[in-house]
């Protein structure tokens, strides 16, 4: 699994700073679900040798201006779902009560930590971590977030450990369809796998490498193999409802980043919330197919019924790629619907497009409605071919692609989603602009070429 890191400090230390260089984001905001994590941020990263996940958590202000509780709270929990605790501190400021707080709350939960001391450009590196010794945490490593100065070698020495454990999936996993389970708690995630494995099913062991309670089922059914990834752990059926699941949005992104597809758990008696949003956001922009499955639907009338389907077009525009299914998990009603859904939106997210129908598909689109003009110029789209899978992307090249309005690209999204059938995948459109071949060819002439180009100039002029 990604391994997790936490960073934690005082306000003003420059932990967002450092999120957004080691999520390559503009904003510390990439995962902000109300309520559970109003004070943490997660993203996703790849600065180093293995990818990440990081939680970039609220200041906590110690010493004589008190300690926010809740701050503290939310501190510790990122501290118990991370791998690695960086303590950030200001190395010009130097050290202070709320520094010893934090590094004393790292001591008594993170289970390894690195000290880090920001703001360091311009200093003498061994003087800017000098006063932090005394912390308790090891030797400084002086950094600057914002400039990016030893980030790189800082995150090849937290990661090191970890680069061991990023082995491909096994053989197993090459042929079973990884399908990912996510959604908030008691939405009935546990009750619709164990419904999927059926209720004789003896219930499943650790996968190797997983952590956090995340669990993985291999199964098989109608001939075909599964792996089943149950974010809150896998229960017999008649113990489901023994114990409140406790939700934590690190297994859930952990799961989701190894699927190959998501079925996405909705309440139908609670309706889209913020976290649904939020979850299935972050689904959408790491290009993982996805089937939204409603639960709880037999027990709606016909008003509560079209009321949900309302809020599922206005609260998740973004998923129309999205398959849409409703199901009882409790009593079975449309669950044998999920793992067709699930094999349909993988073969989308991975299907071949030949050059020449991406070509053709290009050329019906345009015909049907041509792009825009742009300062008195048409935007030409040249050809397509495609640029990856899992999910589709598909490069198209022209002129002036980068004053492509966003609404043109999405039509072509539509279209060609339309004509290969890719529902239940996000689609990737990049545009590349061709340089323009005869650009510069003028400086390229020889000496006794640009001698005739001139006179014949200066005669088209006398005439």
């Amino acid at each position: 699994m990604l391994p997790v890191i936490a960073l934690i400090g005082r306000p003003n230390v420059g932990k967002s700073t450092l999120f957004n260089r080691l999520t390559r984001s503009r904003d510390a905001l990439v995962a902000d679900v109300p309520g559970l994590t109003r004070d943490r941020q997660y993203g996703f990263g790849r600065l180093g040798p293995v990818p990440y996940l990081v939680i970039d958590t609220g200041g906590i202000a110690g010493g004589e201006e008190g300690i926010s509780e809740l701050m503290a709270e939310q501190t510790v929990q990122a501290l118990k779902e991370a791998d690695v605790a960086i303590v950030m501190v200001d190395g010009r400021s130097g050290r202070t009560a709320a520094d010893e707080f934090v590094a004393d709350l790292a001591r008594r939960h993170a289970k390894k930590t690195w000290l880090v001391a920001n703001k360091a450009e311009g200093l003498d590196y061994a003087m800017a971590g000098s006063e932090f010794h005394g912390l308790g945490l090891g030797e400084p490593v002086a950094v600057s977030a914002a400039h990016g100065d030893r980030i790189s070698a800082l995150m090849d020495e937290v990661l090191a450990p970890f680069v061991s454990d990023a082995e491909p999936p096994d053989e197993e996993d090459d042929k079973a369809l990884r399908i990912a389970v996510i959604g908030r708690p008691n939405v009935g995630k546990s009750t619709l796998i164990n419904r999927l494995l059926g209720e004789e099913r003896l219930v499943v062991f650790d996968q190797p490498g997983t952590t956090r309670d995340s669990v993985a089922v291999p199964f098989e059914k109608n001939d075909k193999q599964y792996v089943l990834v149950d974010t809150a752990g896998v229960r017999r059926r008649a113990r489901v409802h023994e114990a409140i699941e406790k939700f934590s949005i690190v297994k859930a992104l952990q799961a989701m980043e190894r699927a190959q597809v998501v079925l996405a758990v909705l309440d139908a008696q609670e309706g889209v919330t913020e976290q649904d949003v939020s979850l299935m956001g972050l689904c959408a922009e790491r290009g993982r197919a996805l089937v939204v499955v409603t639960n709880k639907w037999d027990g709606l009338s016909g008003d509560q019924r079209r009321h949900v389907k309302s809020e599922l077009d206005r609260r998740l525009p973004f998923l129309e790629f999205a398959e849409r299914l409703t199901i009882s998990a409790l009593h079975g009603t449309g669950v044998g619907d999920l793992l067709p859904a699930a094999e349909r939106a993988y073969r989308a997210a991975t299907r071949d497009m030949p050059t020449q129908e991406l070509n053709r598909a290009l050329a019906d689109a345009m015909t049907a409605h041509a792009p825009p003009m742009v300062s008195g110029r048409r935007i030409r789209l040249r050809y397509a071919h495609q640029g990856g899978r899992n999910p589709p992307v598909i490069v198209v090249h022209g002129n002036q692609t980068e004053k492509l309005p966003d609404a043109y690209r999405r039509y072509l999204i539509n279209y060609f989603r339309k004509v290969f059938k890719l529902k239940g995948t996000p689609v990737r459109l990049a545009l590349k602009t061709s340089d323009n071949p005869f650009k510069g060819r003028r400086n390229k002439l020889t000496p006794r070429q640009e001698y005739k180009r001139k006179r014949l100039m200066k005669h088209a002029k006398r005439k």
